[in-house]
């Protein structure tokens, strides 16, 4: 059956809009779960059923549940979700006002930081390489042009016969480790840059954070991250910052640490000598205000929506329109290759499972814990309001309840929709609830003279 035939053939079927309100529930995932089984409502005082939900009732006797993947080429509707609760995440913690977070943490000392990956050897960009000459391999030492922004070249290595994949693995690998250095010697920084011992500075300022990772063209992953300064108190949950600590102490403190962290990394099998790992030069530190365009700094809104469009990249944005990159497949065969030659406890014996990831095997997303709301805590507000829309709808049918007990007995039953046609219709219409949802926020957004009345 042709692409079209199966299309039509949902569109005329007669359970069409049971199917369709069950694909709205998975928010028209593009590869939802699918799951037999059952589900019951009760009175949790009297055990009375009050609503049964059976799997077997449903088009295709089975019923639906999102995939939850994050990456964008993978499923656009998860995706979004999950983009929009880091930035509501990352903007509780940066502006306040939402989420339990008071309005009052936009006023803390913030700093935007970008933390990159070092060299491992020269690569295509949009500026000119100031390199001359040619390498052992007869190649240019660097790249004379500029190229353009979509240019496929771009963070391909000039030579790569020169370009260290084995030290870009090794980087990846535990550059989830260099940033927790990076952390702890951060706190130290900032005391020094108070004047204070580390215990007299913790006992008046706390770090918080928030950060993503997202890949470079050239591969390698580099840390957008929001650091806030908090004040200390036992009653208060965001407790503001004593007089006199600034976004100067804090820029300070960041500089200083990125320069001074190192982590000496084990060997790789057959190698002699030990790497040690730190940034790379690129660092940028930039203080956060409350609004876009006051002397030239940035508001906390646009910054968390910047970090956040980088929690859903994955490693398949870094392909060209072509396919697989080259460079992107050496990675991965480097990776393959370095965590195969590994024993059993081998410190590299973990990387073939992560090739994917080109070594990376950090979260995408983090944040200190005060910093703000969890993405758990998100999802279970979506839970709770599911769980009251329950309660809502057993109390128009005559039950005087304040609560409900949902008893759940589910079977996983495979992957993705059941035919091309439904994951077309699905796709189409998850595109289409995007639109409208951007459309409308377009719409009632209010205009820069509304903001400042």
């Amino acid at each position: 059956m042709s692409l079209a035939e199966s299309v039509a053939a949902r569109l005329r079927s007669a359970d069409f809009d049971n199917w369709m309100a069950g694909a709205a529930r998975t928010g028209f995932c593009t590869k939802p779960v699918r799951l037999a089984g059952a589900s019951t409502t009760l009175n949790p005082h009297s055990g009375e059923v009050i609503r049964e939900f059976l799997g077997a009732t449903q088009p295709d006797g089975l019923t639906y549940t999102r995939c939850g993947n994050r990456r964008a080429r993978r499923c656009e509707s998860c995706s979004h979700e999950y983009k929009g609760d880091t930035w509501h995440m990352i903007t509780a913690g940066a502006a306040g006002g939402m989420k339990g977070v008071p309005e009052t943490v936009g006023d803390h000392p913030m700093a935007f930081v970008t933390l990159t990956a070092p060299s491992f050897g020269s690569v295509h960009s949009t500026t000119r390489s100031r390199l001359r000459g040619v390498c052992a391999h007869g190649r240019p030492r660097g790249c004379t042009g500029a190229h353009e922004a979509d240019d496929a070249v771009l963070g391909d290595p000039v030579c790569e016969d020169c370009y260290d994949y084995v030290g870009h693995l090794v980087w990846q690998f535990h550059a989830p480790e260099l940033w927790r250095r990076f952390t702890i010697q951060l706190r130290r920084s900032l005391a020094r840059e108070l004047g204070l011992t580390q215990r007299e500075a913790a006992q008046i300022v706390r770090v918080q954070f928030a950060k993503v990772a997202e890949f470079q063209r050239r591969g390698a992953v580099h840390f957008h991250a929001i650091i806030r300064l908090d004040g200390v108190s036992e009653s208060e949950q965001f407790p503001p910052t004593p007089a006199g600590v600034t976004e100067t102490h804090l820029a300070n403190a960041v500089r200083a640490a990125a320069r001074s962290v190192s982590f000496e990394a084990p060997l790789v099998n057959g190698e002699q000598t030990r790497r040690i790992l730190r940034w790379g030069a690129q660092l940028d530190v930039q203080p956060i205000v409350r609004r876009e365009g006051l002397d030239g700094a940035l508001s906390d809104r646009a910054v968390a929506a910047y970090i956040a469009k980088y929690a859903t990249k994955a490693t398949e944005d870094l392909d060209g329109a072509g396919g697989l990159r080259i460079h992107i497949h050496r990675i991965k065969a480097t990776a393959q290759l370095i965590g195969s030659g590994e024993g059993a406890d081998g410190p590299y014996a973990l990387l073939s499972k992560w090739v994917h990831m080109l070594g990376f095997r950090g979260h995408f997303s983090s944040k200190s814990r005060r910093y703000s709301v969890t993405l758990g805590s998100l999802r279970g507000a979506r839970r709770r309001w599911r769980l009251e829309r329950v309660i809502e709808r057993a109390r128009a049918d005559g039950h005087d309840l304040e609560e409900v007990l949902v008893i759940g007995s589910w079977s996983f039953a495979g992957m993705g929709w059941r035919t091309d046609g439904d994951r077309a219709l699905a796709t189409e219409a998850a595109r289409a609830v995007r639109e409208w949802r951007d459309a409308r926020r377009v719409r009632f957004e209010p205009t820069k003279g509304e903001k400042d009345a």
